[in-house]
């Protein structure tokens, strides 16, 4: 007799991933909303969900120290005068920028059981601006010891720059904040800041490394496949952007 051939076990299923695609929103605004969905997603009451979006121009300070206040190089008035505003926000990290032409993504996804690793967590998010910027032709890749996607890793030429930054919140393993890719973003506002509290490295964009501006549409949904693969979740109520 035979034995009975094994049962092979089928993969389970991909969690469901709710994309929502908000446009240009304030930072207060979205900082207010994602305090909102994390309550309902700890409370199982939404999928996992990311939002998708751009801020007007703003610095955003993160937790430790003085949030990074000492690396703001701009006085008040002449921040006053471009527009910009400065605004707490709960999430690691130092000083950064957001403005227009930068895709900021924040997921809002339980980790729980399976993913419970901020290192890896992390990670994750970096290898998804890897790969966006690898779909252009970008080699993006990273830095011992400092976060986010950078351009020109270790060395060469051009001494290697952020495109991609990074600062997450994790509470009971639900996230908050997330990344912030520089697209079409205008550089010159980063001369206002140390960018992150790193002062050895500077800043590009994808348009200043192909000289292509490229949609933010199409950088959405880049950006959401490429999310999809790599925390294994399958996106679905996909929100058109408002503006």
């Amino acid at each position: 007799m035979h034995a009975p051939a094994p049962s092979l076990q089928p993969p389970a299923p991909r969690r469901q991933l709710q994309v929502r695609r908000l446009g240009v929103v304030p930072y207060a605004e979205a900082l207010a909303l994602q305090r909102a969905l994390v309550e309902e997603r700890k409370a199982g009451t939404i999928p996992d969900t990311l939002l998708l979006l751009q801020h007007p121009h703003v610095l955003t300070l993160g937790v430790k120290g003085d949030g990074g206040r000492g690396h703001i190089l701009a006085p008040p008035e002449r921040l006053a005068a471009m527009g910009v505003e400065v605004s707490e926000t709960g999430r690691g990290g130092d000083v950064t920028y957001h403005g227009p032409g930068q895709l900021v993504a924040y997921p809002i996804i339980d980790l729980d059981p399976d993913r419970r690793d901020v290192h890896r967590y992390v990670r994750d998010l970096e290898e998804v601006m890897i790969r966006v910027c690898g779909s252009y032709g970008v080699a993006a890749g990273r830095i011992a010891g400092k976060s986010g996607a950078w351009v020109r890793v270790p060395s060469g030429p051009r001494p290697p720059e952020k495109i991609g930054a990074l600062g997450v919140r994790i509470s009971r393993w639900i996230t908050c904040h997330g990344i912030a890719l520089n697209v079409w973003t205008d550089l010159e506002y980063f001369q206002l800041i140390v960018p992150c509290g790193i002062a050895e490295y500077g800043v590009t964009s994808l348009e200043r490394e192909i000289g292509v501006q490229i949609p933010m549409a199409e950088i959405e949904a880049r950006f959401v496949q490429h999310f999809g693969d790599v925390f294994d979740r399958r996106p679905a109520s996909i929100d058109a952007s408002p503006s």
